[in-house]
């Protein structure tokens, strides 16, 4: 059995680890002092019992039980918390913690709640049917052999033809954020909206892979268009993710041994060389929308990636259906979008040079000098006298 004992304190960590550990030493106990760092050991190991603090820096205790909820239904929560506010207890106990105890904890009671909680799990095993315990098992299980298999590396006797059985016609799911900012976090909450939203629209799966990519395998039932699954995919994502996020729903395929090379693929060419075929209407209206943003937004720090994830679209197809439909490059256009506007703002001598070069997205003056010549061969300043 695994114990996780989240808390920013130290002393309380190791306390709680020398206490568990002595007496029982069957068990075993691991410690986070964070719930980013909670995150990244829930998704690596299977954790029985969760002792958890809600007061934490970053992100709190009750904001990982929320994420947790979907996904470890059988994990026993526990908070110990130097807070007895009745608001926090009520919010734990809906979010379906098993106890909530204020600090200090003393050896004894600490033994007697995870004896409890020890003796409530055992009970619950042996009412599940063999089946369930298999299921339960193999869930672990898959999604740790299909993450290694893509990846290309050794999964031993393991016979990818269960995979194969279970999902003859499939459609492959990517999903790329554009952060690196808690990458563990925001993957963790991508599995759980995902997988819910797979067990929904038929049976599937979503690991995550190295950085920030993850993958799915989903077989949707027969009256679930793959239209609106994707709509209500990104519908959910973008009620939980506050980042941009790139997703690419695949055609339907029926060869479970390509998806790899897909993947090969997905991460030479990026994610447009797996997506569906997209009407030209559509790029169009892509486009347009790309265009009408930028044209309101030219003064701001406009990135490509930025525009992108507008229109979700990955940035290197982005840029490639962009130059396609405008014939010229997207840095080009803005800038050229750019100095057309600094030059109508030189007209107006109210304004200082370094006045228009900020309200045409460029802080460094000199930068904007530079541009401007290159495009007019003279500088603003030049430029502005030769208008008199």
């Amino acid at each position: 059995m695994n114990i996780l004992v989240v808390d920013d304190e130290r002393s309380i960590r190791d306390g709680f680890k020398r206490t568990l550990d002595k007496a029982y030493p069957h068990m075993n106990v691991m410690t986070a002092e964070s719930c980013q760092e909670a995150i990244i050991v829930l998704l690596s190991e299977r954790i029985h019992i969760l002792l958890l603090d809600i007061m934490m820096p970053a992100m709190d205790g009750l904001e990982l039980l929320a994420a947790l909820r979907e996904s470890h239904l059988s994990t026993k929560v526990v908070i110990i918390s130097a807070h007895s506010k009745f608001a926090y207890a009520q919010e734990a106990l809906r979010l379906g913690v098993k106890d909530y105890v204020v600090k200090p904890v003393g050896k004894e009671p600490l033994i007697k709640i995870i004896s409890m909680l020890e003796n409530e799990w055992i009970e619950e095993m042996r009412d599940l049917s063999e089946k369930d315990l298999i299921h339960l098992n193999l869930n672990y299980l898959r999604e740790a052999v299909f993450r290694r298999w893509v990846r290309g590396l050794d999964i031993g006797r393991f016979d990818v033809s269960r995979f194969v059985e279970s999902h003859p016609r499939f459609h492959l799911v990517f999903v790329q954020l554009e952060t690196n900012q808690d990458i563990s976090l925001k993957h963790f909450v991508i599995e759980n909206v995902l997988s819910e939203w797979f067990e929904m629209n038929g049976n599937g799966f979503i690991v995550s892979l190295e950085g920030n990519i993850l993958v799915g395998v989903v077989t949707l039932r027969e009256d679930t268009g793959i239209c609106s699954f994707e709509e209500g995919a990104r519908k959910h994502l973008d009620q939980c993710l506050k980042v941009p996020y790139q997703m690419v729903v695949s055609r339907l395929l029926t060869d479970f041994h390509s998806i790899p090379d897909e993947i090969k693929n997905l991460q030479l060419t990026g994610f447009s060389a797996l997506k569906k075929d997209v009407p030209a209407s559509k790029n169009d209206e892509t486009i347009t929308i790309a265009l009408q943003y930028i044209r309101g937004h030219f003064q701001d720090t406009l990135s490509l990636e930025k525009v992108a994830s507008i229109v979700y679209l990955n940035p290197i197809y982005f840029s490639q259906l962009f130059k396609q439909k405008t014939g010229i490059g997207y840095k080009d256009y803005v800038t050229q979008l750019r100095m057309e506007r600094a030059k109508e703002l030189l007209a107006n001598r109210g304004l200082r040079v370094t006045d228009v070069a900020r309200l045409v997205g460029y802080d460094d003056l000199r930068h904007f000098t530079q541009v401007f010549r290159k495009n007019y061969h003279c500088t603003p300043t030049e430029y502005r006298n030769e208008l008199t």
